[in-house]
């Protein structure tokens, strides 16, 4: 997900609650997290496959595909080595073949021009090609365990929900902000970092989705703007009506004569 330049600013959660939201997502996500190949790796290439291959593609379908794929290019040097054509036929069945053309332009130039190795530097990762904001934030943290914020559209949704429901993730406007409260509420530790941001991932794709808020099964639906204004919403919708106050001046005069 790009990383607009301005936006107009939202109140950053308080450093307790940063605290206290990611203790919370680091715990569920260690019971509830899925076993996910790309999770068991710190291999920065085996990463930046999966991340690219998770661009606009369904968990369930690129499970298969990620393992054809490095069994054919296991290593930036074997796919910078193939054409273009191999590379792009390998993909073939996930769609958005954009994908595929800058991993092997990128491919060569790491290659060509550096020592093969993919940088753990988030600036230095976006000059490569094919390579956002997003992608970026997710090689460092998840191959270099490094400290950097991410945000794709689950964690733009978490985020908007819980800290603030005002913003609209798919404005430019507002996703900088976004953008902030994910730096806000990242651990100083970059292996906790890791964690949190596979949680915060997670969340979005588990429970709380663009269908439908699993509110009853979030860990931090103490912490969350837009369900702590529902239950308040249910609990004065529910509470007992008052009377008017003239309709009880008038019994009262009534009950007098």
């Amino acid at each position: 997900m790009p990383r607009p330049s301005a936006s107009r600013a939202v109140a950053l959660p308080a450093p307790a609650t940063a605290r206290d939201f990611s203790r919370r997502l680091r715990a569920w996500f260690r019971k509830h997290g899925r076993d996910l190949p790309w999770r068991r790796t710190r291999d920065p290439y085996h990463v930046l496959v999966s991340e690219l291959m998770l661009q606009q593609t369904q968990v369930s379908r690129v499970i298969d595909y990620y393992a054809r794929f490095l069994e054919r290019f296991p290593s930036l040097h074997h796919l910078a080595a193939s054409s273009q054509t191999h590379v792009v036929e390998a993909w073939e069945g996930l769609g958005y073949y954009a994908r595929a053309r800058n991993l092997h332009e990128l491919a060569l130039r790491v290659t060509r021009d550096g020592d093969g190795t993919l940088p753990g530097d988030p600036a230095a990762l976006r000059e490569l090609p094919g390579v956002g904001a997003y992608t970026a934030g997710a090689v460092a943290s998840f191959a270099f365990e490094a400290r950097a914020e991410l945000v794709d559209t689950n964690v733009a949704r978490v985020l908007a929900r819980v800290f603030a429901p005002r913003l609209r993730p798919k404005q430019p406007r507002d996703l900088t902000q976004l953008w902030r409260l994910a730096e806000a509420v990242l651990p100083q530790r970059g292996n906790t970092a890791w964690t949190h941001n596979q949680a915060l991932m997670e969340l979005g794709a588990l429970v709380c989705t663009a269908r439908a808020r699993h509110c009853p099964r979030c860990p931090v639906q103490r912490l969350c703007a837009t369900r702590q204004a529902e239950l308040r919403k249910e609990t004065k919708a529910g509470a007992p009506s008052r009377r008017p106050r003239s309709t009880t001046r008038a019994a009262a005069r009534a009950a007098n004569r």
